[in-house]
């Protein structure tokens, strides 16, 4: 009677092998070969780079990391800056209590730890705005701790690794033991950052290129043929669906825009918006006109746009009616401040008011476009 051979053991060092040939290039990474020349990497850099790659795709932090370099070439410099022009160079990156985080923990560490990161993982999660994962990762790559990273795409690969039948987030324990098992004690912060590329590549979510990957053969859903269904994940409940009015107010003699500040605390606190009602709506039918125009402000005559601006936040849905008027030199209200066409591109505005604008610059060109013909 023929047995059954038992999968032989995954290993970090196959998984090295592949990194060292098909790492990412990445403008906050040091290379393989870099670190093999005695490079070590910049703690700043790999710190901010991990707080923006929080819930946000690496194509869409290049620039801003780049922007922040830019700005604020080390953590003294991001110390020093005003929160203020911080949202500023964050507006559109989204999950603005980043943004608010880094400030905090830029003034921490110059405060209380002379301007140098900890380097330990333990030490780093007790700093503002770095969890469990941000720690490790970090010190792992930072200062070679031999520590656990576990994000989306490592939670991936070793559930189908060991094909880990647990459903998340119940599995996460489970999957982080599994992680600090193959950590190897030397290069942990290349081994981390090779299981992020081997997710963001081979082992993707659909169809896994499972013939090219380091693990092939050792991997038991790849046995099993049922790769695909690892992670197991407990159904998504569905988001509710919220509704408001958004307000453009135009001055007449230069088209420049009413924006204000959100309050301090909340969702997107501490940014510019154009004025609006609450988000509090639950009907199914759209912001009835009448209703709307009680939130707008006062002595203006709106009228609404073609449209409605539709942006989804972690929670909820959100759709927008959107009302414009055209003000005289006059300040609508007392809070606020105008800003020209010029001064919009640098103003703290989060995605969702950016389609507010873009809604109404359409609006606007449909206009000249009818009084042209």
């Amino acid at each position: 009677m023929t047995k059954t051979r038992p999968a032989p053991d995954p290993s970090a060092s196959s998984l090295l092998v592949w990194y060292d040939r098909h790492h990412r290039t990445l403008p906050w990474r040091l290379s393989p070969a870099d670190l093999a020349e005695g490079q070590r990497p910049d703690p700043y850099h790999v710190w901010l780079s991990e707080i923006m790659l929080q819930q946000t795709t690496v194509g869409a932090v290049k620039a801003y990391f780049e922007k922040f370099l830019t700005l604020w070439p080390t953590l003294a410099d991001l110390a020093s800056a005003p929160e203020e022009d911080i949202l500023k160079a964050w507006a559109g990156l989204g999950y603005y209590s980043r943004a608010r985080n880094l400030k905090k923990c830029a003034d921490h560490v110059v405060l209380h730890h002379n301007g140098r990161f900890p380097e330990t993982a333990k030490a780093l999660k007790e700093l503002p705005g770095i969890g469990d994962y941000t720690s490790a990762a970090i010190a792992a790559i930072a200062f070679d701790e031999p520590v656990a990273v576990v994000d989306g795409n490592i939670e991936r690969i070793t559930a189908r690794l060991y094909r880990l039948q647990e459903v998340l987030p119940k599995a996460k324990k489970e999957i982080k033991a599994k992680v600090a098992e193959l950590t190897p004690s030397e290069r942990p912060g290349d081994f981390a950052q090779a299981m992020m590329d081997l997710g963001a590549s081979l082992c993707s979510p659909k169809k896994p290129a499972c013939a090219l990957c380091p693990f092939s053969g050792a991997c038991l859903a790849e046995r099993a043929g049922d790769q695909e269904s690892y992670p197991r994940k407990a159904p998504k409940k569905a988001k509710p669906t919220r509704y408001g009015a958004a307000f453009l107010i135009r001055r007449n003699s230069d088209q420049a825009l009413w924006l204000r500040k959100r309050p301090g605390k909340g969702l997107l606190a501490s940014m510019s918006e154009v004025p609006g009602s609450d988000w509090s709506g639950k009907s199914a039918e759209n912001f009835d006109l009448t209703t709307a125009l009680d939130h707008a402000p006062e002595g203006l005559d709106f009228h609404k746009l073609d449209g409605q601006v539709i942006h989804t936040f972690t929670h909820f849905h959100l759709v927008l009616d959107v009302y414009e008027a055209i003000s005289k030199e006059a300040a609508p209200t007392d809070i606020g401040w105008w800003s020209s066409a010029q001064e919009l591109a640098n103003e703290a505005l989060p995605t969702v008011f950016r389609k507010v604008l873009a809604l109404g610059e359409k609006a606007e060109e449909e206009r000249r476009e009818r009084q042209a013909k």
